[in-house]
């Protein structure tokens, strides 16, 4: 099995390795439980995917195939806890604030450590988050509410189909944020420069057309107002394995608990694409 190389070539910045190692450090010793939006804002943040390695060829393929809701930053080797490509010193079995553990496509935990479920057949991959285009978003003057209010961005399960790839099948995971209309074009413009963390939205207003009966109901996360004035605008979320994982049914499987992501050593301005988006 070809795995990639955990981005081994990007420069890692002094100032952001020594913020990640302190933000890694209150995760790793429990100081910090709770949701990562708005939590060093600067540094590349990712969801986690953490599978047996019978099931790693399937699910990388499924991320090859889906790279608007999966766009890979990294894939460890198998057994292996650390990813040196994105962090010195990152050990994904305690740096995150809190796992979900999957067994037969069931939740049955939610931990803040996950070192006495390791195995050494397990590989950790890890797909690129929109809280990495939330700054760039905030850098250009735009609000973002949820962040405003101290809340984990909305999530939802839409009617969009990703492309199957193994036993991993199943509907598109979306985030969604509330723009004026200037503002979601301004929006639309910023974040098709990173398509690494999911680039341009997959949709604009109306919810029903993809799937969505109540923004005031998430599927995960926390929901936040859309005032009369402004239009939802929805991109395609890093927890939609989540929903391929609760379909595939696999005998066990670790993610990220929504919105509680691994903290990298890299700037969000490193995953920048100046061209934008490929059409």
């Amino acid at each position: 099995m070809g795995f990639l190389d955990d981005m081994g070539a990007r420069r890692i910045d002094a100032d952001a390795q020594a913020l990640a190692r302190r933000v890694r450090g209150d995760i790793r010793r429990g100081e910090w439980t709770r949701h990562t939006s708005g939590l060093a804002d600067e540094l590349v943040q990712g969801n986690v995917v953490i599978l047996p390695r019978a099931l790693a060829d399937d699910f990388l393929l499924f991320c090859q195939r889906n790279p608007k809701p999966c766009p890979l930053l990294a894939v460890g080797a198998p057994g292996d806890p650390s990813l040196p490509g994105l962090g010195e010193g990152i050990d994904i079995r305690s740096d995150l604030p809190r796992y979900r553990v999957w067994r037969e496509g069931e939740l049955v935990d939610e931990p803040t450590d996950i070192t006495a479920l390791w195995r050494e057949d397990l590989v950790t991959f890890v797909i690129g988050c929109s809280f990495s285009f939330e700054q760039a978003l905030m850098n250009a003057g735009l609000r973002l509410r949820h962040v405003d209010e101290g809340r984990n961005v909305a999530m939802y399960r839409t009617r969009l189909a990703t492309t199957p790839a193994g036993p991993f099948a199943g509907p598109m995971v979306v985030s969604m944020r509330p723009f004026k209309a200037a503002d979601a074009a301004r929006a639309v413009e910023i974040t098709s420069r990173f398509p690494d963390v999911h680039g341009a939205p997959v949709h604009v207003g109306d919810p029903a057309l993809i799937g969505i009966d109540d923004l005031s109901r998430p599927d995960y996360g926390d929901a936040v107002a859309v005032l009369p004035d402004e239009v939802p605008v929805f991109w395609a979320c890093g927890v939609t394995p989540q929903a391929a994982i609760a379909q595939a049914r696999p005998p066990f499987c670790i993610t990220h608990a929504p919105g509680a992501m691994l903290i990298t050593d890299l700037l969000n301005q490193q995953l920048a694409n100046d061209q934008g988006e490929r059409p």
